[in-house]
């Protein structure tokens, strides 16, 4: 090969190796044990979309979203009783799944996959009449392109400000919406490189609990739709969209590129499956302070009220910007969005109640006097020793005034590979947080739906998740 040769030279382009992967991609070479654990992954976002019914942010996004959208649509919002134009649609649903910060990450890429990708391959799934199995594919092949994605800057995103779940969902519902549409090579290539174009996501919003964070996944979601449509009819966008010169990482992480490893990108695709190894959460908050409340919450069985003068946290280290940092917005969060983000509201919840529920969310909850003054005591400490990003681990040392000290470490979190949520976890999971906002009757129809989806239709799942769910807020 010389470089003046250009068809050759695109060829070797991570682009063009993926386009070749997913243009022969069918569901039935995905094995049958990776498309169940798909089904529970889809299962555990839909109920946590419902849950987000309940919040104030779902209304005022959906107020936004009508004012932009207009008269009609074709694609239902989940739990709301109305359609948008799919777009529209895609950003809402994504909204809801990721609202209230307990959906899936991905641990390597640092990365929501599911809630960019599914309410994308959904939504066009919907508008285009697909089977259940065509959108159960289109969201494989999603996730398994946006985790490696993610997977290949080994934490840099985070480190340099840029939330992976909407820079890099884009690439995923890119491809997820490339295989709806059944796009041949070359406009799989041109699609990534439009993407580039479109892909965007500030962590800008953990410095004062904005709301912006929660937008993310759904404009990856029609970024990636707009990008494959485009694509589709002969728009032409740059072939090295990854390992370029003004490429994804090399634009985005600077310094940091040099960490970065493009091999992860393509190696073991369609061997090994990166769906398997999505964490589902345990707790409603980010996946960085899981370990902390689980630990918390094991000491507040051993604790005995003793007055305690200090509490430290072991946090890696490439978690401490995202829920440490800011110091005075850690210790007192100002809003719901802020104590997801709290290593010290963490720690306080899960030593108070023994876990960390969506009650922890609450208003009450955030700004309780108790919970503030055991949050104040938290001193957080980075370990440079702790295995991450593989794990989002964390140890807890609680300092008491008559010289004992309670300590409990969760090096490997509660879902991450080793200590897997298993699909029966996830089916709990989906009731306690459906049947939030719908009777148990709509969310076990919903439920055969979703497990069900390569025997049924995009259409019949749209319009059991369309229907108003009950408001108790």
């Amino acid at each position: 090969m010389t470089h003046s040769d250009p068809d050759l030279a695109q060829a070797t382009h991570i682009s063009a190796r993926l386009a070749d992967f997913a243009k022969d991609f069918t569901l039935e070479a995905v094995p049958i044990a990776v498309r169940q654990r798909a089904t529970h992954l889809m299962l555990d976002a839909l109920g946590i979309a419902l849950a987000s019914t309940q919040w104030d942010f779902s209304r005022v996004a959906l107020n936004g979203l009508r004012e932009l959208a207009g008269v009609g649509g074709d694609v239902p919002v989940i739990g709301h009783g109305l359609k948008l134009p799919l777009r529209d649609a895609v950003i809402m649903n994504a909204l809801l799944i990721h609202g209230l910060d307990y959906d899936d990450t991905h641990p390597s890429g640092v990365i929501h996959a599911t809630t960019s990708v599914l309410p994308a391959a959904f939504g066009l799934a919907t508008r285009n009449g697909a089977s259940g199995a065509a959108l159960l594919a289109a969201y494989v092949l999603g996730m398994e392109t946006a985790t490696r994605l993610g997977a290949a800057a080994r934490g840099g995103f985070h480190q340099i400000g840029f939330h992976p779940t909407g820079l890099i969902g884009t690439f995923g519902c890119t491809f997820a919406a490339s295989h709806l549409l059944g796009l041949p090579a070359q406009a799989l290539v041109n699609a990534q490189g439009i993407a580039l174009s479109v892909a965007s996501g500030s962590l800008e919003c953990l410095e004062d609990g904005a709301w912006t964070k929660r937008f993310h996944p759904g404009w990856a979601g029609a970024a990636g739709i707009t990008a494959a449509v485009m694509a589709k009819n002969g728009f032409v966008g740059p072939g090295a969209a990854y390992e370029g010169r003004f490429g994804l990482y090399a634009s985005h992480l600077g310094p940091l590129l040099s960490q970065c490893d493009l091999g992860m990108i393509t190696d073991g695709l369609g061997i090994v499956w990166e769906t398997s190894n999505v964490a589902v959460k345990p707790v409603p908050a980010c996946h960085f302070t899981h370990a902390f409340a689980d630990a918390a919450g094991i000491l507040s069985k051993q604790w005995d009220g003793s007055e305690i003068e200090r509490i430290v946290a072991k946090v890696p280290t490439g978690a401490m910007k995202a829920v440490c940092e800011p110091v005075e917005n850690k210790l007192r969060p100002a809003n719901a969005y802020e104590a997801q983000f709290s290593v010290p509201y963490s720690i306080a919840t899960g030593l108070r109640y023994g876990r960390f529920s969506l009650d922890a969310l609450e208003t009450g909850a955030w700004t309780d006097p108790e919970t503030l003054a055991l949050a104040s005591k938290v001193l957080c400490v980075p370990d440079p020793d702790a295995d991450f990003p593989r794990y989002f681990g964390g140890e807890v040392t609680l300092e008491l005034a008559d010289g004992r000290r309670l300590s409990h470490a969760e090096p490997v979190n509660r879902g991450a590979p080793g200590r897997p949520i298993s699909n029966e976890d996830v089916i709990i999971k989906y009731y306690e947080n459906a049947m939030r906002a719908v009777d148990r009757s709509r969310a076990d129809h919903i439920l055969n739906a979703v497990l069900g989806i390569e025997q049924g239709t995009a259409a019949e799942l749209s319009q059991l998740l369309g229907v108003q769910a009950r408001r108790e807020k």
